[in-house]
Formats: C-alpha cells, sequence, structure tokens
C-alpha cells in the first residue's frame, strides 16, 4: 500500500510530472512523425524539423503538410477528452462519465453530417455547424436539468442520455437516406476521422482550449472537495452550483469544437484519467495536467496505429479507443464504486 506522502501533491510534483509528460508526448509525435507508407528514418525527420538538412519537396509534403498537422490534431482531441473526462467525473462523482455522457458528441454529430449532406467543406462549413449543433445540446441538457433549480447530477446523466438517444436516431435516419461518397464521408467521420486535419483548425481550437482549460484548472481544489460530497464542499465554501455551470459550458465549448474537426471518439475520456489517477492519486491539481497530457500521447499513439495496422488503408481513429476502452469500460462497471467512494 502507497503511504499518504507519496500522493501528497506539491507545485515542484506538478512542475516535475508535467515536464516528465511533456517529453514523452514530444518523443511520440517524432515518432509518428516517421511512420507511414513513405519511410522515413528518425535521424532524417530531427535534421529536417531542427532545420539542420534541406528536406526535398515529397517529403516536405509529407511530414509537415499531412502527417504533422494529424499529428498535432489528435494530440489536441485527446488533450481535451481526457481533460474533460476528469472534470466530469469529478462534477457528477461517477467513475464511469466521460463528455459525451451528455450528448454532446451526438449533437456535434447530427451538425456534421447536415454540413456533409449540404456539401459544405471540412475546413470551416462542417466544424461550424457540428460545433453549433454540440452547444444547441448542452443548452437544451442543462435547461432541462435546470429547470426545477440546481443541476442534479442523475438528473443531467439521465438527461443527456435521453437526448443522445434521439440525436442517434436522427443520424441513422441521415445515413439511411444517403449514398454514395457522402455516405462513406459519415460514417468515417462518426467513428473518428483525423484525415481532415489543417493547420487552421489548430490556429481556432488551441487559444481557445487553453484558455478555457486554465480557467477549469483554477478551481482544481474546489474539485477535490465536490468528489467528497456536494454538501461538504458547500460547508467549505465552494459554489458548487456555479461551478458546475461554468465547468459544464466549458467543456462543453471544448469538446464541441474537437469533435467537429475529428468526429466521434469514444473512451478517451475514461482510460486516462483512470490510469492516470491509479499511478498519481486522485488530487485534481496533478490529475488535470496529467490526464491531459496522458491524453494526447494517448491519441497520438492510438491514430498512428490506425492509420498504419493496414497501410496504405487506414481505420478510424474511434475503432481503435473502442477495442481498448470497451473492455476497460465493463472493468470499472464491475469495480463501480470500490474506490470512488473511499475518503
Amino acid at each position: 500500500m502507497r503511504g499518504s506522502e507519496y500522493y501528497r501533491v506539491t507545485p515542484v510534483r506538478v512542475m516535475t510530472t508535467g515536464l516528465v509528460l511533456s517529453g514523452i508526448l514530444l518523443g511520440m509525435i517524432l515518432f509518428s512523425l516517421c511512420l507511414g507508407p513513405a519511410g522515413i528514418s528518425l535521424k532524417d525527420a530531427l535534421t529536417w524539423v531542427t532545420g539542420s538538412r534541406s528536406v526535398d519537396q515529397t517529403a516536405w509534403m509529407i511530414l509537415f503538410k499531412i502527417r504533422l498537422p494529424r499529428i498535432l490534431l489528435a494530440g489536441l482531441v485527446g488533450f481535451t477528452l481526457a481533460f474533460g473526462g476528469v472534470v466530469f467525473q469529478a462534477l457528477l462523482r461517477n467513475p464511469l462519465a466521460e463528455p459525451f455522457i451528455l450528448g454532446i458528441s451526438s449533437g456535434a454529430a447530427v451538425g456534421t453530417i447536415i454540413g456533409i449532406v449540404l456539401g459544405l467543406g471540412f475546413n470551416l462549413g462542417v466544424p461550424l455547424l457540428s460545433f453549433m449543433g454540440a452547444m444547441f445540446t448542452i443548452l437544451l441538457v442543462m435547461g432541462i436539468a435546470g429547470r426545477h433549480g440546481g443541476l442534479e447530477s442523475s438528473t443531467l446523466l439521465l438527461t443527456g442520455v435521453i437526448i443522445n438517444a434521439f440525436f442517434t436516431a436522427v443520424i441513422m435516419f441521415f445515413i439511411a437516406t444517403t449514398s454514395g461518397s457522402r455516405l462513406h464521408s459519415m460514417l468515417f467521420w462518426l467513428y473518428g476521422d483525423l484525415s481532415q486535419s489543417r493547420y487552421v483548425q489548430l490556429s481556432i481550437g488551441l487559444p481557445l482550449i487553453l484558455a478555457v482549460s486554465g480557467i477549469i484548472y483554477f478551481f482544481s481544489r474546489h474539485l477535490n472537495l465536490i468528489v467528497g460530497g456536494e454538501e461538504s464542499a458547500l460547508q467549505m465554501g465552494v459554489e458548487v452550483e456555479l461551478l458546475k455551470w461554468i465547468s459544464f459550458l466549458g467543456i462543453s465549448l471544448m469538446t464541441g469544437l474537437v469533435v467537429s474537426f475529428s468526429g466521434i471518439i469514444g473512451f478517451v475520456g475514461l482510460i486516462v484519467p483512470h490510469l492516470m489517477r491509479m499511478v498519481l492519486g486522485a488530487d485534481h491539481r496533478l490529475l488535470m495536467p496529467a490526464a491531459a497530457l496522458g491524453g494526447a500521447v494517448f491519441l497520438i499513439a492510438a491514430d498512428t496505429f490506425a492509420r498504419t495496422i493496414l497501410s496504405p488503408s487506414e481505420l478510424p481513429v474511434g475503432v481503435i479507443t473502442a477495442f481498448l476502452g470497451a473492455p476497460f469500460f465493463i472493468y470499472l462497471l464491475r469495480q463501480r464504486g470500490s474506490q470512488w467512494t473511499q475518503s
């Protein structure tokens, strides 16, 4: 059994863990850059990235126009989904919660499919409609759940499940009435598609996600208190309902944005937070940044595997995360509450 000293969180420990995980993330980015149908060695990639040797036009296109934006987008999506999983699990006090549980993904999917049907491009039109669908969904969920005052966790979860089921039916309607290349685009996107990544998406998403996650991280101590019980948190001076609104809207903004770029990628917000909690403890001052960086590493690794395992064809990355996440979900379901409710 590890002693309490192991789990004690200090600024030095937070910084050290962040630097270690950032180094692992950088290594994963470089490793992923070298993998693909066009063989590029790690030595060549390093010399080209650092600018110490010129690169031919074909290799430059592969590295910096195709692979690098996709890798960076995968990292951004993984960062967001894992961070959101930590926050939702704390606020709902439910170890099985993740960003998609409130129906955000299905709302974004409906918006995306409408954009595909209308023939809009993935650079602006489709992401915009997807983002609007996600925001409409979370406002609808929170509006219904908060109708009688307060945001009760069980009511939020139930409302999210019901709305998610309705939007899933809408998605199936569009799929059933569509054919040809648009149907292929819909199906591929629904299981997670990072092949449409562009630097413009990163320039839009990165500042917003860092800003919102920074605001929510400011309340990490309050999340520690909420996990111990909302009543005790209120007695300690935490504005529980206000924090719920800020966190739910913020995480929904982040998730809706990345889902509009990447499609539906499940289980990242479930697997990574729990693995980090097992290793580093449950203090959100450390857990939130560690899970976010771990989520970036995890999804880059999963997407690299997805695009190389059947090369030159590729799998949607959501298929890989589902293969890993479904058994993990069953394990957590069997163990639910065994450690979560312990003080």
